[in-house]
């Protein structure tokens, strides 16, 4: 294995880790930029506002985006387990 294979097996991974990582990060800082515009106006500043819809809105993407992330990590494990032979000197 050389560093091309090296780095593209690098690239590879964070971009697998970022896919399956941004529908949960994405609506995360959706609701969390909603909450902060409706405490800034109402003026309460609870913790527990900021942070109740926030849990509640990662445990709704994964279910709805679980499917598709659950796709992308096994292609890319089945991806580096059929190859696993360039990997080995």
């Amino acid at each position: 294995m050389n560093n091309v294979d090296m780095l593209n097996l690098a690239q590879e991974s964070i971009k697998t880790v970022l896919f399956s990582a941004a529908p949960m990060l994405l609506i995360s800082l959706a609701v969390g930029l909603m909450v902060s515009v409706i405490q800034a106006v109402t003026q309460i500043q609870e913790a527990t506002l900021a942070f109740v819809p926030k849990i509640v809105a990662v445990f709704l993407s994964m279910l709805i985006f679980g499917p598709w992330i659950i796709k992308i990590i096994t292609e890319f494990t089945s991806g580096l387990l059929n190859n696993i032979n360039l990997y080995i000197y």
